[in-house]
């Protein structure tokens, strides 16, 4: 590089020329691509060593989460005695202590070490905890399980956000996140197709069919975990996969889009408070909060609805699969759209306002088996499809490394509460009909769609304020890179 930093800093530009190679021009960015690809092969190659493996660990981690629903479903509650009172709520709830309290912590961490190291440990941690539980033999061995189950699960849906936000622009990243936030609703398909096979397993060497769901699925973490060690990505300044004049490519790329990332500095305490004097992140919590109490409501509950429509134990975990295949192929298109004209409050509304109809039927069908179950679509393709596009919007918006990660597992970490209430709407004494818990959901819903009209308005208002003002403000690069999204040169996507 010619000209030492002093000299760059007295420059009117301080940031050297973008580098030039003899690959093809890029038009947006005025440079050209690195040699022998072009930005669509370089993308498709992000794709292949990022994407797949964040899913199929998220797929891992949510199916551990959840699968105390369909191990309920052959008998958990009646062998440890916790079908009486509130004590499987209480079970389920005590999974987001820690799974709230330490999502921040979790991404300082991972920003810390790399992304594979801390995420493959909570991995092999979830699936050790998942194991254990299997081998619970009373109320206190299942509280224990899930609260650590908790700890470990921590830093798996903010950490692999924060990681997808550093690798694509933002028009690029709907599809991706939604792809990956879809790993939820392939593992409430999966998990009701899973389970309905090792329920079979009833009675081998003494342990009931329910310990089985649990001991396979765990150990399956368990063995996965050490490969994703070598398999999970890192950030693109790390990236070994990548030649010298790709990752400077990447980093042009994404600093034409957002701005430099600041990734070479560590996140501080002081980083954290600054990040929550913007209003906006504490409304991108609301946004979130919201849809978790459906989202979970439904995950955790879904399994006894079914059942309480008649069905046998394995037709109830069938019967399970079809809603979740419909909540991802619903995201997966409604993420198209929304990448391909680059907007997000519209298509955040809609898959609420499906889900808001969904809970409407149930509440007002009660004896019309193939109506209700048709309204479990809606509620699981209305939320499912809603959160990835909330998740995404506020993230991307996000400006540099330590906004993006303090601000993403804010959210996550924020919305997470709400899991909490759906545990308690959903209680044993309003089975079959679940009125009580089916009215929480539609006004939690109905937070989330006035939270994302709030966060549209507060956007396109300082959009439109910066647009009007002086660019140059005579701010410093280093200056610009600390405020991230608060740039004045940055624009909100709406």
């Amino acid at each position: 590089m010619k000209g030492s930093p002093k000299s760059d800093e007295s420059q009117e530009v301080e940031d050297p020329a973008p580098p030039r190679y003899e690959g093809t021009y890029d038009e947006d960015l005025h440079v050209q691509c690195p040699p022998h690809t072009t930005e669509k092969r370089l993308v498709y190659r992000i794709d292949l060593h990022v994407i797949p493996w964040l899913c199929i660990m998220y797929l891992l981690a949510f199916l551990d989460r959840v699968n105390i629903a369909n191990a309920n479903v052959f008998g958990l509650s009646e062998e440890l005695h916790i079908n009486t009172g509130n004590k499987y709520n209480t079970a389920l709830v005590i999974f987001f202590v820690p799974y709230v309290l330490f999502e921040i912590p979790s991404n300082v961490l991972l920003k810390k070490f790399k992304p594979r190291v801390w995420l493959s440990i909570c991995m092999f941690g979830f699936g050790f905890v998942t194991v254990c539980q299997g081998l619970a033999q009373n109320y206190s061995g299942i509280l224990a399980t899930r609260f650590f189950l908790g700890l470990f699960e921590t830093g798996m849906f903010p950490g692999a956000f924060y990681l997808i936000g550093m690798w694509y622009r933002r028009h690029e990243a709907q599809r991706r996140y939604t792809f990956f936030f879809s790993s939820t609703t392939l593992a409430g398909a999966f998990g009701g197709l899973l389970a309905s096979a090792i329920g079979k397993m009833d009675g081998m060497r003494g342990y009931r069919g329910w310990r089985w769901i649990f001991i396979l699925e765990g150990v399956l973490t368990c063995v996965v975990s050490f490969f994703f060690y070598f398999l999970l990505p890192n950030f693109p300044e790390e990236a070994k996969w990548l030649s010298e004049d790709e990752r400077a490519y990447i980093k042009a790329r994404l600093q034409q889009d957002q701005g430099k990332s600041a990734a070479e500095r560590a996140i501080t305490v002081r980083d954290v408070g600054q990040v929550f004097k913007d209003p906006k992140v504490i409304v991108g919590g609301f946004m979130y909060f919201g849809l978790i109490v459906p989202a979970y409501g439904y995950a955790y509950f879904s399994p006894s609805i079914i059942r309480s429509y008649g069905y046998s134990p394995i037709q109830t975990q069938l019967h399970s699969v079809p809603p979740w295949a419909a909540a991802f192929g619903f995201a997966m298109t409604v993420a198209y759209f929304s990448d391909r004209f680059r907007h997000r409050f519209l298509f955040a509304i809609l898959p609420i306002c499906v889900c808001i109809a969904g809970f409407g039927i149930l509440i007002a069908v009660h004896n019309h088996r193939e109506v209700q179950y048709a309204a479990l679509f809606l509620v699981a393709m209305g939320a499912y499809t809603a959160m990835p596009v909330i998740v995404c919007w506020f993230n991307m918006n996000l400006g540099g490394h330590h906004r993006r990660a303090v601000g993403t597992a804010w959210q996550v970490g924020f919305g997470n509460i709400g899991g909490i209430i759906a545990v308690y709407a959903f209680l044993a004494k309003d089975a079959p009909k679940y009125i009580t818990g089916y009215s929480i959901c539609i006004a939690f819903v109905s937070l989330s769609a006035l939270s994302c009209l709030m966060y549209f308005i507060m956007c396109r208002w300082q959009n439109n304020n910066r647009g009007k003002s002086v660019r140059d403000v005579g701010l410093t690069e280093y200056e610009k890179t600390e405020l991230g999204d608060m740039n004045p040169d940055y624009r909100y996507l709406l």
